[in-house]
């Protein structure tokens, strides 16, 4: 595996070199953010590891330019900064994956490994977007015109299935296998009422309907 680190503490950085290839990896590092874009877009690697606080590019930007760039490689984040917002700005910005130091070689290595077994977030929605409403699927909130709505769990995974599927008409078999994970009818009106509180919080104070009941169907969202 040939593995980018980007990171300007020294002793970090060599810890992690010098551990990696001891497994038989190959290592490049880079000790500031300008050289650790070029040197990313320039080669092919299995998996970027970057620091949060860089000089030259600070981590984030970083993460930006090189997925502006259109490279794709897993990128896994360092940082000492473990609030929940760093964590989300820098998993929005098309990180993967996120460590908080100090942390176990085993665990880097170990989420590492598991990186380069599935896709980059990059591939992965992120936000959903119908008309005027917005649903953001890391920081689990919504909005429509502007306006944040306060949705319960259920509510919240009935809204997103309903804006994965925009355009649809969706029957109440498919929502309860899909929302609900019923494989059976289980002969209450609990997708009606949960219909109802999403009419009431998505659609009530607003002039545009997004969610339609289709007569003898079920129920489909779109502008």
């Amino acid at each position: 595996m040939r593995i980018l680190v980007v990171e300007d503490h020294t002793e970090t950085a060599e810890y992690i070199a010098t551990s990696f290839r001891a497994q038989g990896h190959l290592v490049d590092h880079c000790d500031n953010g300008r050289d650790g874009f070029l040197s990313a877009l320039d080669n092919n690697y299995d998996v970027m590891i970057f620091d949060r606080m860089l000089p030259g590019l600070d981590g984030v930007t970083l993460i930006r330019s090189v997925r502006g760039a259109g490279v794709e490689t897993p990128i896994l984040t360092l940082s000492a900064m473990d609030g929940i917002d760093d964590r989300v700005e820098g998993l929005e910005a098309g990180s993967d994956d996120y460590l908080v130091k100090p942390f176990s070689f085993q665990e880097l290595s170990a989420r590492l490994a598991a990186l380069t077994r599935r896709p980059p977030l990059k591939t992965e929605e992120t936000v959903l977007q119908v008309a005027d409403l917005e649903m953001n699927l890391i920081r689990r909130t919504v909005a429509r015109a502007g306006v944040s709505l306060d949705l319960q769990p259920r509510e919240f995974g009935l809204l997103e299935y309903l804006m994965r599927n925009a355009g649809r008409v969706l029957t109440r078999t498919m929502l309860l296998e899909s929302v609900w994970d019923f494989h059976f009818d289980p002969k209450t009106n609990v997708v009606e009422t949960h219909i109802s509180r999403l009419r009431n919080k998505v659609d009530k104070p607003f002039e545009t309907e997004l969610i339609h009941t289709v007569r003898g169907a079920g129920y489909s969202l779109h502008g």
